[in-house]
């Protein structure tokens, strides 16, 4: 038990500091922008290379983690990241730029799958809930240090806090390979189920297809909400960026007391499914809430509130996909996970922003219309049987 759980706090590392480094770079990005005078078009196109690239890569990533390993894809996507950080450091021409960011996307289908797969492989149905948890509070960690951190790193230099992703990134490089070790494939447990189709034609598995439908239900939805935050706060409502910033962080915080404390519980009480559908209709309404506030204090409540729901959503989402592959598809469901979100994340911002442009609300109407399309999907979803329940149905 001990070894398992220095093994999770080096996987969790690994992601915190792979965040820390995507959040380091944010505070910057504006100065880059106006140094190479590049306009939103353009970095917003280098925004969606990364997802693109992630998207494409997904689904071949998803199956080398189950052929080669789990530590060889983390490892290797942590390099990639690595490098991907520093081209952008010295980068000084837009194909430098996309070039890092497709490096970008690319490093985050490595090592995500992964990291999913070997944690599902050390932990048992009863822990994995807590530990998928703590995985998601891990990122978002990563993500509320990193732009205060790069803030401060700006000071010495704009490109200084890109050096500093990537010598964090290869440190956890070094790391991993010297601590971790290739995880046992572990027998199928009681509750697990046996995938019953090769090749890319298990996506259409009734057990995954509807989970896949509800992550890019959901990464549609919210990245159309999450893209345009900043915007509609400042148009709508005036606020200044120390205003975002507050509601941010602090919903990101919430979001990750949310997930420690209250995940593996509520995993485990309700199920994954239910617990699913809970957030939907809790996501659905406080996003339509957002467009009918008025006062500072119920705009900072609802938004902080509102990350509750989309950070429980995600890690129920993978917790049910982690069980339901069984034994030797965790990479599979993992790089299929990251594809669908990818997808959801490419054309999400792009609606979004089209809304945007007709009515400040239209996104935030959109995205609740999206969720309750997942709401009504996640109704008619059931548990998928276990390998136990097929051959007792055969026996009869």
């Amino acid at each position: 038990m001990e070894k398992q759980n220095m093994t999770l706090s080096i996987l969790l590392m690994n992601l915190f500091i792979a965040f820390l480094g995507i959040g380091l770079v944010i505070p910057v990005l504006p100065t880059i922008m106006n140094e190479l005078n590049l306009s939103g078009s353009v970095v917003g196109y280098l925004v969606a290379a990364f997802a693109v690239a992630q998207l494409i890569v997904s689904p071949l990533s998803g199956r080398w983690v189950d052929v080669f390993g789990r530590k060889r894809m983390i490892v290797i996507g942590l390099l990639i990241f690595s490098f991907s950080e520093f081209l952008f450091g010295i980068g000084k021409t837009v194909e430098i730029l996309f070039i890092s960011r497709i490096l970008g996307g690319v490093s985050a289908a490595f090592i995500m799958p992964a990291v999913t797969a070997f944690i599902a492989d050390i932990t048992t149905l009863e822990s994995r809930p807590k530990a998928l948890g703590y995985m998601s509070a891990a990122i978002n960690t990563g993500f509320i240090i990193g732009p205060g951190v790069g803030g401060l790193l700006a000071e010495v230099g704009p490109r200084v806090p890109f050096f500093a992703a990537a010598g964090l990134a290869l440190f956890t490089a070094v790391l991993s390979t010297i601590t971790l070790r290739e995880p046992e494939r572990k027998q199928m447990e009681q509750g697990e189920t046996a995938a019953p189709k090769p090749g890319l034609g298990r996506i259409f598995v009734p057990m995954y297809f509807i989970a896949f439908i509800i992550i890019f239900i959901t990464a549609f939805g919210l990245s159309s909400f999450e893209s345009l935050f900043s915007l509609f706060v400042d148009h709508k409502f005036a606020f200044t960026p120390k205003d975002i910033a507050i509601i941010i962080t602090g919903g990101a915080i919430v979001g990750t007391i949310a997930q420690v404390a209250l995940f593996g519980k509520l995993a485990n009480k309700w199920g994954e499914i239910r617990l699913i559908r809970y957030c939907l209709i809790f996501s659905a309404i406080l996003v339509t809430a957002m467009t009918v506030v008025e006062s500072y204090a119920m705009i900072l409540f609802v938004t902080i509130v509102i990350f509750i729901g989309f950070d429980l959503l995600r890690p129920a989402v993978t917790s049910y996909l982690s069980k339901a592959a069984g034994n030797n598809e965790q990479g599979f469901v993992g790089g299929m996970n990251s594809m669908f979100t990818s997808i959801g994340n490419v054309f999400g911002p792009i609606i979004g922003g089209i809304l945007f442009d007709i009515n400040l609300n239209y996104p935030y109407y959109f995205a609740a219309m999206v969720l309750l399309a997942g709401i009504a999907v996640a109704m008619v979803w059931k548990e998928p049987k276990t390998q136990a329940e097929h051959a007792l149905e055969k026996i009869k």
